[in-house]
């Protein structure tokens, strides 16, 4: 089994971060200042912050909301559905560039792996029969990589379907986000399983995608190697009151 990385928890304004790097303070620090761009953009552009449907942006919007915007035109959501993972891309990246030889940045059940080294996701989705027994094994060499998650019956995130779980994996952590929050808005039953991969699937810079439906499974594309999840400690990695979306990084 993969080392343990030393995470770090990190809790902002009803967000919260588990973070493995050098840089702990540097991404915290953007995470903060990215958030006030965004609240201060908002409250200027209720369309940006309500609308379920992809937005334009005003000229004056922030580069971050500029990227959530260009994320939900892509996947066909509204632009609020890539924040988890476009805070967490840039946040890692700030990062990066200032020296830092890792970077994983988890928000939520949205992650932005930037590693030499091995990253094992495990897969939580409460109450389907393969929560806690799969995993996404992220080798160093594949990264920068998003593995991103939204669910019908899990987390804060609003959703119009009932998915169990739907993972997406992309470069581009922003549309990693929006295209899961896609797939999990397709998937009310079984039936819909199928239907959402190939709407997923057409999403230009989506590697691949990976959906949990009761006892069917879905996927498509280029995913992480799958294996055998192996951390016994997960349930105590997710938060008390259930608010994380099914995915955690170890």
């Amino acid at each position: 089994m993969q080392p343990r990385r030393a995470y770090r928890r990190f809790d902002y304004r009803g967000a919260r971060y588990r973070i493995s790097s050098s840089h702990h303070t540097l991404i915290t620090d953007e995470l903060k200042r990215l958030r006030t761009l965004l609240e201060i953009y908002r409250e200027t552009d209720p369309a940006f912050a309500h609308s379920l449907e992809p937005v334009r942006v005003k000229p004056y919007a922030p580069e971050i909301a500029r990227l959530m915007a260009a994320a939900g035109e892509a996947a066909g959501v509204g632009p609020m559905a890539a924040v988890a993972g476009a805070f967490a891309e840039a946040a890692a990246r700030a990062a990066l560039a200032a020296g830092a030889r890792e970077a994983v940045v988890e928000n939520g059940g949205d992650i932005f792996i930037a590693s030499p080294e091995e990253v094992v996701v495990g897969i939580y989705a409460r109450g389907n029969p393969l929560s806690r027994r799969l995993a996404f094994r992220v080798a160093g060499a594949d990264t920068p990589l998003a593995v991103c998650s939204s669910s019908g019956v899990m987390g804060h995130s609003l959703s119009r379907g009932t998915c169990d779980l739907a993972v997406v994996v992309a470069r581009d952590a922003a549309l990693a986000d929006a295209a899961a929050t896609r797939a999990a808005n397709l998937v009310k039953t079984k039936a819909d399983v199928d239907k959402a991969l190939k709407v997923v699937e057409e999403i230009k810079g989506v590697s691949g995608a990976f959906i949990l439906m009761e006892d069917a499974v879905g996927m498509t594309g280029m995913l992480p190697e799958i294996v055998k999840h192996e951390d016994p400690r997960l349930l105590e990695k997710i938060p008390a009151d259930e608010s994380w979306d099914g995915l955690i990084s170890y």
